[in-house]
Order: C-alpha cells, then structure tokens, then sequence
C-alpha cells in the first residue's frame, strides 16, 4: 500500500494531520485518541510492518 493510499483511508476513518514533522506527518485519531507517525513520501510503499502499526494506532 502507497502512503497516499493510507493517507486517504485515515480521512475516510475521521483521522486529521495535526503538525508535520521533518520527513513526517503526525495524525491524530479520534477513535484511539492516539497521534501517530505517516511518513510523507506518498508515492513510497509502506512496509507491512509499518501499515500494521499504523493501522493499529489509528484503530481502522
């Protein structure tokens, strides 16, 4: 999965960028109410890992 794909997913589940870091972007879930990492390379593949932990701290 493409960050941008990931990225779109999040503001389908209500999820909003709440600052951008130096190469990412910190998101904010209000089903967690956690804030997590995406890196900001859209066109980049994310690592299976890396879509899991994002997945799991943005509760989608």
């Amino acid at each position: 999965m493409k960050v941008s794909e990931m990225k779109k997913l999040l503001k389908k589940a209500g999820c909003r960028k709440v600052r951008e870091g130096g190469n990412h972007e910190i998101w904010f879930s209000p089903l967690t109410g956690n804030e997590f990492q995406v890196s900001r390379h859209n066109g980049q593949e994310l690592a299976t890992g890396t879509e899991k932990k994002i997945r799991k701290q943005s509760g989608i």
